[in-house]
């Protein structure tokens, strides 16, 4: 298995961090190939399914995913939400913390990834992969940008 971490401050108060973190569907424009979709109804929170489909041409994988975890921040307190990732080829879990900072807020982004297929020599590949996209989604989400 391959463990990512990151954190990342940001102005933005952490009510705000957490509604573009969370905002699944932009997800998808940061990540090569990759669509975001949300499964299930209204409202979000614990019990929500998202699907990460990762595709090229006609070849793809599902990372299908479930929030077993939901509380959201304030902005005096911290928040948190907890995905366990359930597929066939991609299995672990992502965390993501939202906490106030006098600078605004700070952001935890932690993942464990297995990958079906892929030996344990290849984590640090995949680990280092997962920090550069994951980076890079968390960045454009706090951003604002596409």
């Amino acid at each position: 298995m391959a463990l990512v971490a990151l954190e990342r401050t940001t102005p933005l108060g952490p009510v705000e961090a957490w509604e573009r973190l969370v905002d699944w569907e932009r997800h998808g424009a940061f990540v090569p190939c990759t669509r975001l979709t949300v499964t299930t109804a209204p409202p979000v929170g614990r019990g929500t399914r998202l699907v990460a489909r990762t595709a090229i041409g006609g070849l793809g994988v599902d990372d299908p995913m479930e929030i077993v975890e939901w509380v959201p921040p304030q902005e005096d307190r911290a928040g948190h939400c907890r995905l366990e990732k359930r597929g066939t080829w991609v299995r672990g879990w992502a965390e993501i913390h939202v906490r106030p900072d006098p600078r605004g807020s700070r952001v935890s982004w932690r993942e464990e990834i297995r990958v079906r297929g892929v030996p344990s020599w290849g984590d640090p590949l995949l680990a280092a992969a997962g920090r550069s996209t994951f980076g890079r989604t968390v960045n454009g989400l706090l951003r604002g940008r596409r």
